[in-house]
């Protein structure tokens, strides 16, 4: 795998690999990396393509600067967990070469509705940071494909309209299924910070969203919502949200719609950790 700082030098090395015929698959992450980011990357390596993974831990989609200060941190491991997946290119800026000059002179995007609910709704200018560093890491990479996980799904809606905004149609934005643990649980680097105890709850919300999933014949989500509300809150969580909303849209739904796409989506604190989950409705 090679290791890259700079944009100049990651540019010039994928330019000479596209001149050679070949395509780019592009997983951008924040490190501490979990089976569910190494998925992506053997998703990019498909076809022969060369696989390029960034690790940047970007401020600008904190809107709690605690929680930034919080995010777990492990390069070396994450070199080594990229390493045994096969990638082959790790893209390692600091803050300074993707905002030289600072985040005012890095072009921001308005997402619009997607960018008032939920995660938006919550975290005040998380996705405007989220559209400068992705819009800024797909000026760098220019790849032919570009792997997300679906567990940050209205983010993943985000980033599909942000490609759109760019005019980078020749970008296919290829959203993967989340990689759970055992119990259910979405992986996700947060989940290292959680206690014993917590983890052994902490799977109590995707149950939460197999609920959801298997009483839509109920017609009406709002009873359904409670009950889950309150079986978080019973064991010890904080809910921020229970949703159903049409999976195209992220429009918000009171009602089960069997003529319409839909995803279930919560958010959830168990002490100061936050969890996000959703699950498409079959």
């Amino acid at each position: 795998m090679v290791i890259f700082k700079k944009i100049k030098d990651i540019k010039g090395y994928l330019s000479a690999k596209k001149v050679a015929g070949a395509s780019v698959g592009f997983v951008p992450t924040m490190g501490a990396l979990h089976s569910g980011h190494l998925s992506l990357v053997e998703k990019a390596r498909e076809n022969g393509a060369v696989s390029v993974c960034s690790i940047f831990v970007n401020p600008t989609q904190f809107n709690d600067k605690k929680d930034l200060e919080k995010y777990p941190v492990s390069i070396d491991a994450d070199i080594e967990l990229l390493i045994s997946a096969g990638c082959d290119v790790l893209f390692l800026p600091d803050v300074e070469e993707i905002y030289p000059g600072g985040e005012s002179n890095i072009k921001a995007y308005d997402f619009g509705y997607l960018d008032t609910v939920l995660e938006g709704a919550k975290r005040p200018g998380h996705f405007r940071g989220v559209g400068q560093v992705v819009g800024r890491l797909l000026e760098i990479v220019e790849p032919d494909h570009l792997y997300l996980g679906q567990k940050d799904y209205q983010q993943c809606m985000v980033i599909k309209k942000l490609v759109e905004m760019m005019g980078m149609s020749q970008v296919k934005v290829v959203i993967c299924q989340t990689v759970r643990e055992a119990d259910g649980l979405a992986m996700s680097s947060r989940n290292r910070r959680l206690t014993e105890p917590q983890r052994v709850i902490a799977s109590l919300i995707y149950q939460c969203l197999i609920s959801i999933q298997t009483k839509q014949v109920s017609g009406s989500f709002e009873i359904v919502r409670k009950e889950c509300e309150d079986i978080l809150k019973a064991k010890g969580f904080a809910p921020e949200y229970v949703a159903l909303a049409d999976a195209n849209s992220l429009t918000l739904l009171s009602e089960y719609k069997q003529d319409t796409p839909m995803v279930a989506l919560i958010a959830a604190k168990i002490g100061d950790i936050r969890l996000i989950d959703n699950m498409l409705l079959a």
